[in-house]
C-alpha cells in the first residue's frame, strides 16, 4: 500500500506541475506549449529543485516514461501509413537522406572536436539528425502555414525522417550492444530489420484489416480502444523477442491500422491515453535536466544548438535544392526543420538504458531542444526574408543555373517499360521470399515438431513435407508466374526479338529461386542424393504452375491483401475525399489545391459561385465541391454554397491565404445583428378597437405583415390552447405571438422593450 501511496503521490505532482506549466506558457502566448511545459515540469519536479516538492520514485516513473514512448511511436504510426513513402516523391526522399547523413557527420565532428566518447559522438549524431514532427505541425498550425505550397514537401521528408529514424534506432541499438561497427554486422542488422518490417507488414495488412471488418459490428468504441491497444501491445512484445526496440514495435502497429478503415476512430480514441502518458514522458525528460550540468556544459549547448540550427537550415535547403525545387522554396523547407524533438529524447533514453551515453549527454540535449523550439516560429518566419535576400544577391550565373535544374527535374520522370519491369518482379520476389522464408521457419520451429512426436518416422516426416510446401506454394507459384502476362511483358515480348532470351531468363531465375524452397525443405526432412532431390523439387514445381486450384487461390490471396491494402483509399475516394491526381503536378508551376469548408455561419452560403466571383476577387478557382457523400466536380457558376460545404481551391500561397483569411471574416458574427436576430414571447389583447376583432388568423397577416408566430389564445376562462386558423377573434381574446424583438413590438405596439411579460 505504501508502494502504491508513492505512486500516486508522484503521479499527482508530475500531472499538477505539468497542468500549471502549460497554463502558464499559454498565458504567456509561447508557441509550442506542451512539449517545452512538460519539460519545464519535470525539471521543477527533480530532485535537481532544492525549493519545489521532489518525486520520491523515479523507477516509477521511468516505467511510466517507456510506456509513454510506445503511445507516442503507436500514435505516430497511425498518422504514418506505408502507402505515403511510394507517393512522397523523389524530391522529399532526396532532401530527407541529405539532411539525417550530413547532419549525422555534422553530429560526429561536433562530439569529436569536444574530446567526446566514440559512442556519445555518434549518438549526438543520431539526435541532432531528426526534425520534431510534433513541434512542426504545432508550428504550422500556430502560423497559419498548412495551406502553404512548401509545407506539403515539409511534411513529406518529415514522414521519411520517421522511418529512417526508427532503422537509425535499430542500427544503434546494434551498434551498443555489441560494441563494434563492422560491416558485415551493421549490414545483418538492416537486412534483418528490412526482413522483419516487411514481413509483419504483409501479414498485418493481410490479417488485421479483415479481423477489424469482420468484427466491426461487435465494437463499440471501447471495444476498439481495447483490441487496438492490445494489437500494439502484442506487436511490441513481438519486437522485444526479435532483438527489436518496443518503440519499433508500437510504431509498426500502428502504421499497420493506419491502413485500415477505423485508422481516424482509433487515433482519435488513442489520442488522450497517448496525451497522458507522453505527458509523464516529457516530464521525465525534464527531471533529467542538472542545471549544475547545464552551467558546465553552456559551451557544448551553444555549438550545439547552433549546428542543428545552421546545420537544418543549410543541409535542408541543400537537399531540396538537389530534388530540384526553386530556391524559395528549399529555403522554407531547410528553415522549418531547425530543431529537434521527441526521436531526439528517444535516442537519448536508448542510450541511458543501454548504459553506453554519458550521464551529459541526455541534459544537453534537453537543453539544445528547448532552445531550438523556441527558435522555430521565428526561423519559419525568417524564411522568406532569408531566401529574398539569397535571391537578391545571387550571381545571375547561380540563379540561371538553379532555375534551368529545377524545371529539368521537373520533367525527368519517365521511367522505361524495362526499369518498370525489373522493379516490379524484385518487388514481387522480395516479398513473397520472405513470406516464404517465414512460414518454413515457423513449420520447422512448431509444426514439424509436433507431426513428428505424434507420427514418428517417415509418414511423418512425409506429412510435415507435404504440409510446408502447401502453405508455401500459393507464394512461390506467385513468385513464378506473376507479371508473366503484364502489359509491360507483352509489349516488351512484341516490340524486340532481342528482348525475349532476357524475359525467359526472368522466368528461369524466378523458377529456380521455387525449385530451391522446395530442395530447401526436403533436405531438412530427408536425407537424399542432389539428384533425386532437384528432380522431386522441380516435379513439384511444375505441378504447382499447372494447378488449376492453387492458381485461384494465389489470385485470392494476393486480391485480398491489395483489397485491405486500398480499402481506406477506395472509401476516401468514393466519399470524395481524396484529392486529384494532378495536384502534385502543379507544385512547379506555384499552384496547388487547398481544403477549406463553408462555416454554417458564413455569408458565402447560400450564395452562386457567379455572385461570390471568387476568381475576379481573389484568384483563386472552385475546382470541386464535397456535400455529404456526394461530389460535384468544376462546378458550375449557377451552383449555390452551402454550409458544411467542402471546397478545393486552387491557386498560389497568397491567393490562398487572402481567400481563407476573406472566408474567416465572412463567417464572423455581428453582436448587433445577433441581438436583433433575438426571438422574444408576448401577449396581447383583442379589444373593440382592434384591426385583428373578427378576422380569422389567416385574415389577420400577423404572419405575414409582422413576421410573427401565434403560439396560442386564451378565451374567457379557458386555458392557453392551440389557434384554430379558421376561427375568428373574439373581443378580449388574449393572443401569444413569438419573433424577433423588432417585430413583435410593432404588432404589439409597444416602444420600450424592457417592459416585462403581462
Amino acid at each position: 500500500m505504501s508502494h502504491l501511496a508513492t505512486l500516486i503521490n508522484d503521479l499527482a505532482l508530475i500531472l499538477i506541475c505539468a497542468g500549471i506549466m502549460t497554463l502558464l506558457f499559454k498565458k504567456l502566448k509561447q508557441p509550442l506549449v506542451l512539449v517545452l511545459g512538460y519539460v519545464v515540469a519535470g525539471f521543477l519536479a527533480s530532485p535537481h529543485m532544492a525549493y519545489t516538492p521532489s518525486v520520491m520514485d523515479t523507477a516509477n516513473i521511468q516505467t511510466w516514461a517507456d510506456i509513454g514512448v510506445i503511445f507516442l511511436l503507436f500514435a505516430l504510426g497511425l498518422e504514418f501509413s506505408f502507402k505515403k513513402i511510394v507517393k512522397v516523391g523523389g524530391a522529399a526522399i532526396i532532401a530527407a537522406c541529405t539532411i539525417i547523413f550530413c547532419m549525422i557527420l555534422l553530429g560526429i565532428t561536433v562530439g569529436t572536436g569536444f574530446g567526446w566518447q566514440r559512442m556519445d559522438s555518434i549518438f549526438l549524431g543520431g539526435m541532432i539528425a531528426m526534425s520534431s514532427t510534433t513541434i512542426i505541425y504545432k508550428a504550422f498550425d500556430d502560423l497559419g502555414m498548412r495551406k502553404k505550397q512548401f509545407t506539403g514537401l515539409v511534411l513529406s521528408v518529415l514522414i521519411l525522417e520517421d522511418i529512417l529514424a526508427i532503422v537509425l534506432m535499430v542500427m544503434l541499438s546494434t551498434m551498443a550492444v555489441r560494441h563494434n561497427f563492422e560491416g558485415s554486422e551493421m549490414l545483418e542488422s538492416i537486412g534483418k530489420l528490412l526482413f522483419f518490417l516487411i514481413l509483419w507488414f504483409v501479414v498485418g495488412i493481410y490479417l488485421i484489416p479483415e479481423l477489424l471488418k469482420r468484427c466491426r459490428k461487435l465494437m463499440s468504441e471501447e471495444t476498439l480502444l481495447i483490441v487496438s491497444l492490445g494489437l500494439c501491445f502484442g506487436m511490441v512484445v513481438m519486437a522485444a523477442h526479435t532483438g527489436f526496440s518496443a518503440a519499433f514495435g508500437a510504431f509498426i502497429m500502428g502504421s499497420i491500422l493506419a491502413e485500415t478503415v477505423e485508422a481516424e476512430s482509433i487515433e482519435r480514441l488513442v489520442k488522450p491515453v497517448k496525451d497522458l502518458f507522453g505527458a509523464v514522458f516529457f516530464v521525465s525528460v525534464g527531471m533529467m535536466v542538472d542545471p549544475a550540468m547545464i552551467v558546465e556544459y553552456a559551451l557544448p549547448i551553444i555549438v550545439i544548438t547552433l549546428a542543428v540550427i545552421l546545420g537544418q537550415s543549410l543541409f535542408g535547403t541543400l537537399g531540396v535544392l538537389l530534388a530540384g525545387q526553386p530556391l524559395k522554396t528549399a529555403m522554407q523547407c531547410g528553415f522549418s526543420l531547425t530543431q529537434i524533438g521527441e526521436f531526439a529524447f528517444i535516442i537519448a533514453s536508448l542510450g541511458v538504458s543501454l548504459h553506453v551515453t554519458s550521464d551529459f549527454l541526455y541534459p544537453i540535449v534537453v537543453a539544445v531542444s528547448v532552445i531550438t523550439t523556441f527558435l522555430t516560429p521565428y526561423m519559419i518566419r525568417f524564411a522568406e526574408p532569408a531566401s529574398n535576400f539569397v535571391d537578391t544577391h545571387l550571381p545571375a550565373k547561380w540563379k540561371n543555373f538553379l532555375l534551368h535544374y529545377s524545371s529539368g527535374s521537373q520533367t525527368m520522370n519517365h521511367e522505361s517499360l524495362w526499369k518498370k519491369f525489373i522493379l516490379a518482379l524484385t518487388r514481387i520476389t522480395i516479398v513473397y521470399s520472405i513470406v516464404s522464408i517465414a512460414v518454413v521457419a515457423l513449420a520447422f520451429r512448431f509444426l514439424v515438431p509436433l507431426l513428428l512426436e505424434h507420427i514418428p518416422g517417415i509418414w511423418g516426416k512425409l506429412l510435415a513435407a507435404f504440409l510446408t510446401i502447401l502453405f508455401i506454394a500459393p507464394f512461390l507459384r506467385a513468385i513464378m508466374i506473376k507479371k508473366n502476362h503484364s502489359a509491360e511483358f507483352v509489349t516488351l515480348w512484341k516490340d524486340s526479338r532481342g528482348n525475349r532470351a532476357p524475359l525467359v531468363a526472368t522466368i528461369v531465375i524466378r523458377i529456380l529461386i521455387a525449385v530451391s524452397f522446395v530442395m530447401f525443405v526436403i533436405a531438412g526432412l530427408f536425407e537424399v542424393s542432389v539428384g533425386l532431390l532437384l528432380g522431386v523439387a522441380v516435379l513439384l514445381v511444375t505441378m504447382m504452375i499447372l494447378s488449376r486450384q492453387l492458381k485461384k487461390q494465389s489470385i485470392m490471396i494476393e486480391r485480398k491483401f491489395f483489397q485491405n491494402l486500398r480499402y481506406r483509399d477506395m472509401r476516401a475516394e468514393y466519399m470524395g475525399e481524396k484529392k486529384p491526381e494532378y495536384a502534385g503536378r502543379l507544385l512547379s508551376r506555384d499552384l496547388h489545391l487547398a481544403d477549406f469548408e463553408i462555416p454554417g455561419e458564413s455569408a458565402w452560403a447560400g450564395k452562386t459561385l457567379l455572385e461570390l466571383n471568387f476568381g475576379k476577387q481573389f484568384g483563386v478557382h472552385v475546382v470541386s465541391i464535397l456535400r455529404g457523400k456526394k461530389r460535384i466536380n468544376i462546378p458550375g457558376a449557377s451552383v449555390r454554397l452551402f454550409p458544411e460545404d467542402k471546397i478545393q481551391v486552387i491557386g498560389t500561397d497568397e491567393e490562398l491565404n487572402q481567400f481563407g483569411t476573406e472566408m474567416e471574416k465572412a463567417s464572423a458574427l455581428d453582436t448587433n445583428v445577433v441581438e436583433k436576430s433575438e426571438t422574444i414571447l408576448r401577449q396581447f389583447r383583442v379589444d373593440e378597437q382592434s384591426e385583428f376583432l373578427g378576422k380569422t388568423m389567416r385574415e389577420s397577416g400577423i404572419r405575414e405583415k409582422y413576421h410573427c408566430l401565434i403560439v396560442g389564445v386564451e378565451r374567457g376562462e379557458e386555458a392557453l390552447h392551440a389557434p384554430d386558423p379558421h376561427e375568428p377573434f373574439m373581443e378580449d381574446d388574449v393572443v401569444w405571438v413569438v419573433g424577433e424583438k423588432a417585430d413583435v413590438y410593432k404588432l404589439v405596439g409597444q416602444k420600450n422593450e424592457n417592459i416585462d411579460m403581462e
